[in-house]
């Protein structure tokens, strides 16, 4: 049997070094110190009237370039790498053979790659283009009542600007396919608006550089593309880095995917949020070829970033008051759960209820042995169903989906009611639980042709994607699926745990059937903790003194290769240590006496502060400390819960070019709570179950040092202090951590 193909190569295709360019232009590639030819385009004889293989290893300033002398070139470009940042020479205007081109400079992959490119005579000027283009966007963004209304006026502004046949704007979905938003064509063109596209028309390597380079350019895909000799970078053993380059020939699948589309020339400027790829501006011109001048491609980047920080704005704004009116409803439950002193009847009873924290349609209580259901939901039967179900399906705290019968294929008979779940545990073996309900949304997509990407079969027998060959309309009806849940409907129904679980901790006459597997489990650590102190710790610090010794004594005899061993040995000997000292400050922290007194927040926090900002030398990081109100707690157990989640904070910021870490504190009269942001790689709320869990270890943090102790540290200490911890997070965006301590000794 034939293997099935293997559908990646175009995610792993190689595009930011092609070994092409684009024939419209040249390109030399010169060594930093010498000024000497390490690479050229082929068409590059064209100029000089010598073969491109006789370039290599030449002085620019040996050369002459049409009529124009190489050492004119040899001086500009001399001052440009003297300045340190010759990409400010862009664009240096050149006369050869009474033609003007433009001259592009960039410093990359250890070369100094000159680019020439025609100069559009027919170009507005430099400050008429970048005068029209940002006055026109400013214009759009004041007068746009929403970001829907904002792109609908973008797109006839750039068409006419610009001058290309159809400009659409692209936005990417969760699972980056795209769909046309807004689009201004000639009226002769078939619309795309409201037409979607699959995922792998633009891979992930591409999507990548759309990052780097906020604007792309394609000027002629029936023109060949141009070699760059010889193919290997001599220092690389590969062909020249083009990330930056100008004239950088796309991929050949996706010249084949624009002349499928009938498109001769393109266009992309790059739209971001908070640093991630939103969107495309996609500009498509049939007839004929279409250059943009440089100047012109760059004014387009500045209204890549403005139109980037607009969107950036409207959908903070939109979030913020969506999360407020959340959180709004989140703290009614909880006032009338403590009202009540009832976490049914609080929850159930009133005009607020467990709907009102997310867009759901229906919800379910399931505690104490009793099921109380709101809205539109499944049978009482098809809810205890689904419960068990996903009882043995996860084992998280949290699960969500919003293709329920893809995954449980009973619920195919109540997808109209639940197509959509979000469970929330709150005691597995009392069997106690949150669910909320969406229902099916059954509606048609539109693609721009078939999405199933078809296969080639070579000659050879070799397996390519193939670009789609039609682009007709082709509608999918969509089933078993509801609308996805949002980040801040999952952060709000955890926070509603924590206010339910410290309410239930708090009712003494309601002992939980977990307290004497907590005991033994207690009991069973701290006998563990007393074997790791006392039986480990000796023998571990023998091993390091010991081959510190002999490193120091004998290091210089030792062969070449056996110190890297040793210096392991060292290493791992301080990792086993600092996990003992984990397990021990975590076993204290259910066994010491918790001495509670009121406590001065502020000299605490500010020596924490100092302390990881002379650990953090080198780093940019500011760490504020805002409003300090006190807390009642044990002076050393409060000390460590605010140094884990500050360190936590500086750690996970480590690959933030300008980290920021801030601590604020506020108080509402019946408790105290402290708020720990950070900027860093942040949290996927699908996995926010795992992250007050001993020995566990997110996915986006397996490459930081830790063991995943810190936080369930911070969780048992809050606990003892009758507080709660809980978080909110967006990935790559901020993290929140709360910590509440009661305002009152009780």
């Amino acid at each position: 049997m034939q293997p099935a193909p293997d559908l990646t190569n175009c995610e792993r295709e190689p595009i930011q070094w092609p070994g092409y360019i684009q024939s419209h232009g040249y390109l030399i590639a010169l060594d930093v110190q010498l000024l000497s030819i390490v690479q050229v385009s082929e068409n590059c004889g064209n100029l000089t009237g010598q073969s491109a293989n006789a370039l290599i290893g030449r002085s620019i300033n040996e050369l002459t370039i049409g009529d124009l002398p190489g050492s004119v070139l040899h001086n500009v470009l001399t001052v440009a790498l003297r300045s340190g940042k010759p990409e400010l020479l862009n664009p240096y205007r050149v006369d050869i053979q009474g033609n003007t081109w433009q001259l592009l400079v960039h410093q990359h992959d250890n070369a100094l790659i000159v680019e020439l490119e025609p100069a559009q005579t027919d170009a507005p000027s430099e400050a008429l283009s970048t005068q029209s283009l940002l006055s026109q966007t400013m214009s759009d963004i004041q007068r746009s009542a929403s970001l829907s209304d904002l792109l609908t006026r973008i797109a006839p502004t750039l068409k006419q600007l610009l001058g290309f046949d159809r400009v659409m704007v692209y936005r990417f979905g969760d699972d980056w396919h795209g769909e046309v938003v807004a689009e201004a064509r000639e009226d002769h063109l078939v619309p795309f608006l409201g037409m979607h596209y699959p995922a792998s028309d633009i891979p992930k390597q591409a999507r990548e550089l759309y990052k780097i380079n906020l604007v792309r350019s394609v000027v002629d895909v029936r023109e060949p593309r141009v070699a760059i000799v010889p193919v290997n970078h001599p220092q690389h053993n590969r062909p020249l880095n083009l990330t930056y380059a100008q004239l950088r020939s796309v991929s050949p699948v996706h010249i084949e995917y624009l002349q499928n589309m009938g498109v001769r020339a393109s266009m992309s400027i790059s739209l971001l949020n908070r640093g991630e790829l939103w969107g495309l501006i996609a500009c498509h011109h049939y007839e004929d070829a279409r250059q943009i001048d440089y100047t012109t491609r760059q004014s387009a980047v500045l209204i890549s970033q403005v139109l980037s920080s607009a969107i950036e704005i409207r959908e903070s704004d939109e979030t913020a008051q969506y999360k407020a009116s959340l959180l709004a409803h989140e703290q009614t439950l909880y006032e009338q759960m403590l009202t009540d002193w009832d976490v049914a009847q609080g929850l159930t009873k009133h005009s607020t209820t467990l709907l009102d924290i997310t867009t759901a349609t229906g919800a379910a209580l399931l505690f104490e042995g009793q099921l109380h259901t709101m809205g539109n939901t499944p049978t009482p039967d098809d809810i205890t169903a689904l419960v068990d179900w996903l009882r043995t399906t996860t084992t998280e705290r949290v699960f969500q989906t919003n293709q329920l019968p893809n995954l449980y294929h009973p619920a195919e008979l109540f997808r109209q009611t639940a197509s959509g779940v979000l469970m929330v545990v709150l005691s597995r073996e009392m069997n106690e639980f949150m669910l909320w309900f969406k229902p099916e949304q059954i509606h048609s997509v539109s693609w721009g042709g078939n999405p199933e990407k078809p296969v080639e079969m070579s000659e050879t027998g070799e397996v390519r994607l193939s670009p789609r060959k039609s682009f007709d309309k082709w509608t999918e009806e969509v089933r078993n699926r509801a609308l996805p849940w949002r980040q801040e409907e999952v952060a709000t129904t955890l926070k509603l745990r924590e206010d339910l679980l410290q309410l239930v901790a708090q009712k003494a006459n309601q002992i939980r059937a977990l307290n004497e597997q907590l005991r033994l489990a207690q009991e069973e650590l701290e006998a563990f903790s007393y074997t790791v102190s006392h039986d480990l710790r000796s023998p571990l610090s023998s091993i390091k003194s010991y081959t510190e010794i002999f490193l120091e004594d004998y290091g210089h005899t030792l062969p070449h290769d056996a110190l890297p061993i040793l210096d392991k040995v060292v290493k791992a000997t301080d990792r086993m240590s600092l996990l003992i000292r984990n397990l021990m400050d975590y076993s204290r922290t259910s066994r010491n006496e918790v001495n509670m007194e009121r406590l001065s927040m502020q000299p605490v926090l500010i020596q924490l502060r100092d302390e990881l900002l002379a650990d953090a030398i080198g780093r940019k990081l500011t760490i504020r400390v805002g409003n300090t109100p006190d807390v009642y707690g044990d002076q050393s157990m409060v000390s460590q819960v605010f140094s884990n989640l500050l360190a936590n904070a500086v750690k996970y910021t480590q690959a933030v070019p300008q980290a920021r870490v801030t601590i604020d504190g506020h108080g509402n009269g019946t408790e105290v709570i402290y708020a720990v942001t950070d900027n860093g790689i942040g949290i996927d709320m699908k996995q926010a179950g795992k992250v007050f869990e001993l020995f566990q270890r997110l996915d986006s943090a397996t490459t930081y040092e830790g063991y995943g102790v810190g936080l369930a540290i911070v969780k048992r200490i809050m606990g003892r202090h009758r507080g709660k911890v809980w978080f909110e997070s967006n990935p790559h965006q901020s993290t929140t951590f709360y910590v509440s301590f009661p305002s009152h000794l009780s």
